[in-house]
């Protein structure tokens, strides 16, 4: 009885260690810093071989160390070179025509004049109505008594096509719309206001409704380009999913989640493209129809969905292997790391292969898989024995369990990267472009219907794909409404002739372009 009892309470023991260790890391997770940094102090050094290694690679790039008690000295010309696109008044501020010397009385002369201050001077947005007056003329012959035709003819000029029957909307105008909601996460009903702020009446659902009728007449057939010829011609995708919110999809409550597919295009592509599409689920049928026609290297999670996408290679992500690891190490009640423990050990041997991916950044894929064989397969190797022995011994840690499990479930897609040199060694890049998407969601919650789900996914695979490709996000999406209305439909014929209006296209006009990168 006695044994029974204590063997019960150290089952006790452990399942409340386990939830407070959750609890712990929930807490962290939820107002804790959100960066999965490693400390660097009083990191262990696993390979010293190996870093002396790193260190001679080092030596071969050009690196400049600059001291800490130093500080960076601003560029000459940097200022200048910042305002030098944008449009210049000069205000002269000159001495009066009857003011004299202050001294003697004498008349003054102008000997010179120089620059006091320099400033940017901002001026709000504002709106003008474009009006389209169509001339028509009458031919003078046709009617008469001396042609053969008897009744008059008349030849009317050409007007450009507008983007909706009946509407005000002009292709500049839902741009702005679209710019503001989807680039700088201004949603609709805080427009409203800033659009009659302008002088401009207009209510928050007839700027939905244009945002999903141009995103379906307009927009989504290069978005359906875009996607044709990703899976056509890369080699390397990166995916990965992420929630929304739509009130309306048949079949669900409103507060249910579906979800926004993300597809990202691999470093090494010749095309810079991000894709989100939505769906209502997760399934394996929505990821094999989504990559329908793409035969390469598919970077994701270890999400089951992906299994059902035939014809790929799958990769898996060292990031998410790496946060398994992290949220399995013990923490005190204040959220510190309790040092020794062995999620802190795995945690280390994945910061000496990212590590390495670090320094082999700007190697071409064949180095970098040479440097990969040279430097990443020790690592790996001494790795997965380590996860084989600590896996045969005893622990209470549920997270360690589970980060172990995972680890050799994935063993043959998270050695995938060292097939091939173009491949990540996690999903970081496609991460990093939910991010914008994610920071919106906080502004506008939710998508009403499936329809505007859907245009959202749209204009933001352009958004975000301009960004990669140095484009002004406003300024594309203005020519998109102002050319494909002209186009007239023709592209269904032949999808070749969206290709110059892709965002990677080189055909785009160049004011479509951020001439200058931020720095």
């Amino acid at each position: 009885m006695l044994g029974e009892r204590d063997a019960q309470i150290e089952r006790q023991r452990i399942q409340i260690e386990n939830l407070t260790q959750a609890v712990l890391h929930a807490r962290k997770k939820m107002y804790g810093p959100s960066s999965e940094a490693t400390q660097v102090t009083g990191q262990l050094n696993l390979f010293p071989e190996q870093e002396q290694l790193l260190q001679e690679l080092a030596k071969q790039q050009k690196e400049i160390t600059v001291p800490e008690h130093t500080r960076k000295v601003r560029q000459a010309g940097v200022r200048s070179e910042m305002l030098s696109s944008l449009e210049t008044e000069i205000e002269r501020c000159v001495v009066s025509e009857e003011e004299t010397c202050p001294v003697c009385g004498a008349q003054l002369t102008k000997v010179g004049e120089k620059v006091v201050r320099t400033e940017v001077v901002y001026e709000p947005a504002k709106l003008k109505v474009k009006q389209y007056v169509q001339e028509i003329k009458k031919c003078t012959k046709c009617g008469s008594q001396d042609s053969e035709k008897l009744s008059p003819t008349f030849v009317a000029a050409r007007v450009p096509k507008g983007l909706l029957p009946h509407s005000i909307a002009s292709p500049s105008l839902v741009a702005g719309i679209l710019y503001q909601k989807y680039d700088m996460g201004i949603p609709l009903a805080r427009q409203e206001r800033d659009w009659y702020r302008i002088g401009l009446s207009i209510y928050r659902s007839t700027m939905s409704h244009w945002v999903i009728r141009c995103s379906q007449e307009w927009l989504e057939p290069i978005f359906l380009r875009m996607h044709q010829v990703i899976m056509e011609t890369c080699s390397v995708l990166m995916g990965d999913e992420t929630r929304i919110q739509c009130n309306k999809e048949p079949g669900k409550k409103a507060s249910s989640e579906s979800f926004m597919w993300v597809v990202r295009t691999g470093s090494f592509e010749k095309i810079r493209a991000v894709l989100f599409h939505y769906a209502r689920t997760r399934s394996g049928a929505e990821a094999k129809r989504l990559y329908t026609g793409f035969a390469g290297y598919l970077v994701t999670d270890a999400c089951d969905s992906y299994e059902k996408v035939e014809g790929v290679s799958r990769a898996l992500c060292w990031s998410h292997l790496r946060r398994y690891y992290i949220e399995s190490i013990p923490l005190d009640s204040a959220g510190k790391e309790l040092k020794g423990s062995k999620g802190a050990e795995a945690r280390e041997w994945c910061d000496q292969l990212f590590k390495i991916e670090k320094k082999i950044q700007g190697l071409e894929p064949q180095e970098r898989l040479e440097k990969r064989k040279e430097l990443s397969q020790p690592v790996l190797e001494a790795f997965w024995s380590w996860v084989e022995e600590t896996s045969e011994k005893y622990t209470a840690n549920e997270s360690l369990k589970k980060a172990l499990q995972y680890s050799r479930n994935q063993k043959k897609y998270l050695n995938t990267f060292m097939e091939d040199g173009r491949l990540p060694i996690s999903n970081n890049e496609c991460e990093a472009c939910i991010r914008p998407f994610a920071t919106g969601r906080k502004s506008w919650l939710f998508a009403d219907t499936p329809e505007g789900a859907r245009a959202s996914g749209i204009v933001y695979s352009l958004v975000e794909s301009s960004k990669l490709n140095q484009l002004d996000v406003f300024r594309y999406l203005s020519y998109l409404l102002e050319k494909m209305p002209e186009i007239d439909y023709q592209y269904q014929n032949d999808p070749s002739i969206l290709d110059p209006y892709l965002p990677w296209s080189r055909e785009l006009p160049e004011y479509c372009r951020i001439q200058k990168k931020m720095k």
